[in-house]
């Protein structure tokens, strides 16, 4: 018996790293430009990126934080002041040497050749994070205690240069926000870079009905230059870790770089405490891995674009008129009565008439499909068709029922996912507390994650991490009070747990 057939080739099963990208292709999100490692985010991909930024920025806002913008064009000085933190970096640095071209025509072919010149007294670098040239700003704004917290948030692009790209999960150019704090105390800022890291965990949770674990990076997989750093660590269906989230207390360390000093409560100079914190169009790529199926994207209702898609099927001419009237009544009534979370719903009649619009909207992960035919219109019921639903299912409701009920079904749809997905994450984490096991578990295929004992060194860390390609994903904060168990390397008694796993 053949399998069913699906509208991704391949599946999940056959081939998971093409099959992402073969999402992305279908669901006509995004595409690779003639920039390598850079990629062009068309509107469908673009609408869940606007929808994260304006739910992420809402909830900065709410907690106190202003949005800036900073230059692009980092000097290479700049990053000399901050030497570990650079070095974090070096590799991947896009550096810019000259400040003009001209046009010089070749002898032989007679084409005409463009040639860097006029060589920049400095280089710059195109930023892979900020905190150097914002500190800069931040040396400037404060100067007593009177001016902190000083609570920035800046929405950019950043360059990483990136030799192995991925759509929306590595590239060399992508999007993301960063927030900068600076406050008078270790407290105050410990307490920021906490607070932040719960926005994200709630965000992904609310928002994209992806499940984390949040929890602390260990010293090897801190950010360069940091004292703490946070993370929200999600699985996807291959089972492997995407870093969905970071946030970074960085101690006096950069204000000490970049001198951000003010006069204290006592008259004395202080150096203010930092933290910075982000997230990135990798939220997308996340998305993407932890929901969608082998028949194309499926989009929790919050982010998706178009949460409703009407569809109006008229096989006759003659009824062609009644049944848009009844499709765009519909869709008038649903956008002006109903609200989800607060927010008026988005809801699109798809009037174009071309064959296969159906498939096109489960491609494009569209939470709820509508169809309206002739019948309907009289009947007033509506066939509905649900995104956490085999593609196939249909449902046929009354009219005024699904208008009572549409939020409470966009709700269950996004509570559906996220329960799908805590599931398969909690099954595939294994607790380990030896090390035989601990070295089996790894020789298997898609082995999902381990939760073990731990108190090793760095340098234990580093031979497992690279003899299994692993790493410590995090130590999880709901673990750091365990009882004692042996650590599974040094066999010391440890309250410590780490999460291991390997990642995108």
């Amino acid at each position: 018996m053949s399998a069913p057939k699906t509208a991704i080739t391949p599946t999940r099963a056959d081939d998971f790293p093409e099959w992402y990208q073969q999402v992305i292709k279908a669901a006509d999100m995004a595409e690779n430009s003639e920039t390598r490692g850079c990629m062009v985010i068309k509107p469908w991909g673009y609408g869940i990126w606007e929808l994260i930024q304006q739910g992420l920025d809402r909830r900065f806002k709410e907690t106190g934080h202003q949005n800036a913008y900073f230059p692009l064009l980092i000097p290479l000085s700049y990053l000399e002041k901050e030497a570990e933190h650079a070095e974090g970096f070096a590799t991947e640095c896009a550096v810019v040497t000259h400040h003009r071209l001209e046009a010089v025509k070749d002898e032989e072919t007679g084409k005409t050749k463009m040639i860097p010149t006029g060589e920049l007294a400095e280089p710059y670098v195109i930023r892979p994070t900020s905190e150097t040239i914002i500190g800069a700003a931040f040396s400037r704004w404060v100067q007593s205690y009177r001016d902190l917290p000083l609570l920035i948030n800046q929405w950019a692009n950043v360059m990483r240069w990136e030799m192995r790209p991925r759509m929306f999960l590595r590239t060399a150019e992508f999007l993301w926000q960063e927030g900068h704090t600076a406050h008078e105390t270790a407290e105050e800022a410990i307490e920021e870079t906490r607070k932040m890291h719960k926005v994200y965990a709630d965000f992904l949770r609310d928002h994209l009905a992806i499940p984390v674990i949040p929890g602390e990076k260990t010293e090897n997989e801190r950010f360069p230059g940091a004292d703490m750093t946070l993370t929200v660590e999600a699985m996807v269906q291959d089972k492997k870790a995407i870093q969905a989230g970071t946030s970074h207390y960085l101690g006096t360390n950069f204000s000490k770089a970049q001198d951000i000093s003010f006069t204290g409560r006592e008259g004395s100079v202080e150096h203010a405490h930092t933290t910075s914190w982000g997230v990135s169009t990798r939220l997308i790529g996340t998305l993407i891995m932890a929901h969608s199926d082998d028949d194309g994207l499926v989009l929790p209702p919050r982010v998706a674009t178009q949460q409703i898609v009407i569809i109006p099927i008229t096989p006759k001419e003659d009824t062609r008129d009644a049944v848009l009237a009844s499709c765009h009544a519909l869709a008038t009534t649903l956008r002006k009565d109903c609200k989800f979370h607060g927010e008026p719903l988005r809801v699109l009649v798809d009037e174009r008439d071309v064959k296969g619009k159906k498939w096109e909207w489960v491609k494009k992960g569209a939470p709820l499909r509508i169809e309206i035919g002739p019948r309907d219109v009289e009947s007033r019921k509506l066939c509905l068709q649900r995104r956490d639903k085999p593609s196939n299912d249909k449902e046929f409701v009354d009219k005024e029922d699904f208008l009572r009920n549409v939020t409470d079904i966009l709700q269950e749809i996004h509570d559906n996912l996220l329960n799908a997905a805590t599931a398969f994450r909690d099954e595939n984490i294994v607790e380990c507390s030896d090390l035989e096991s601990f070295h089996k578990h790894w020789k298997q295929d898609n082995p999902g994650w381990l939760l073990t004992p731990w108190c090793g060194s760095s340098a234990e860390e580093d031979a497992l991490s690279k003899e299994h390609k692993i790493t410590v994903r995090c130590l999880p904060l709901d673990k750091q009070d365990e009882p004692e168990q042996a650590c599974l390397v040094t066999g010391k008694p440890t309250k410590l747990r780490a999460l291991w796993g390997r990642s995108y």
